[in-house]
Order: C-alpha cells, then structure tokens, then sequence
C-alpha cells in the first residue's frame, strides 16, 4: 500500500487550509486586522454568542500558529489583548480577496431568489 505525503507546509492550499480549520478562524483574522483588541471586546464583536471557552480555544490556535499575539497589559486588573503577527498581517490580502468573492457570491444567491 503507497504511503500518502504530508502536505503541510510543502503544498501552500493545504498549509492553508489546516491553519485556518477553527469556524472562527478567519473572521478573527478580520476582526484584529486594525490593531489590538482585548479579549472581551473580541467575544462581543462575534456574530454568535461563543463561549469563553471556545474563543479562547481558537485564539490559542491561532497563537499557536503564530497568525496571532498575545499581550498581558499590566493593568490592575491585568488585560489581555490579541493582535495579528507578522506573517498573521499579511493574510490582510487574503481577506480583501475574500470579502470581494463573498460579495459576489452573496449577489448570485439574490439572484436565485
């Protein structure tokens, strides 16, 4: 039986593809793209109630992934807050990409009805 290759890291869709797997992922990537927001801010931003669980869950991915950084603010009482990384900045082209494909799309499905 052949062995199958890891992709990741060797084909660029799949390296994609599995560090942005967590539902939020992307729409996190958006919602840091202008700068630092704390953690609170962040779960009142999103479209869904999350739990602190799950959001802190899919913010550790992304750390872990090195897409996202996380700073404790020495505040009494400290503050967290979640920036885009280096190379987490430059998916802002991906998603211009995205929002102007999702546009679109969103046109063909009012088209449909």
């Amino acid at each position: 039986m052949e062995e199958k290759q890891e992709l990741f890291g060797v084909c660029p869709y799949v390296t994609s593809q599995r560090l942005l797997t967590g539902k939020w992922s992307i729409y996190l990537m958006y919602l840091l793209r202008d700068g630092p927001v704390r953690f609170n801010e962040l779960q009142r931003r999103m479209p869904e109630t999350l739990t602190h669980t799950t959001l802190s869950r899919q913010l550790k991915l992304l750390e872990q992934e090195g897409l996202i950084e996380r700073h404790v603010v020495s505040d009494i009482p400290p503050k967290v807050e979640y920036s885009l990384s280096e190379i987490g900045q430059k998916f802002d082209q991906v998603l211009d990409a995205l929002a102007s494909w999702g546009t679109e799309y969103i046109a063909y499905l009012n088209s449909r009805s």
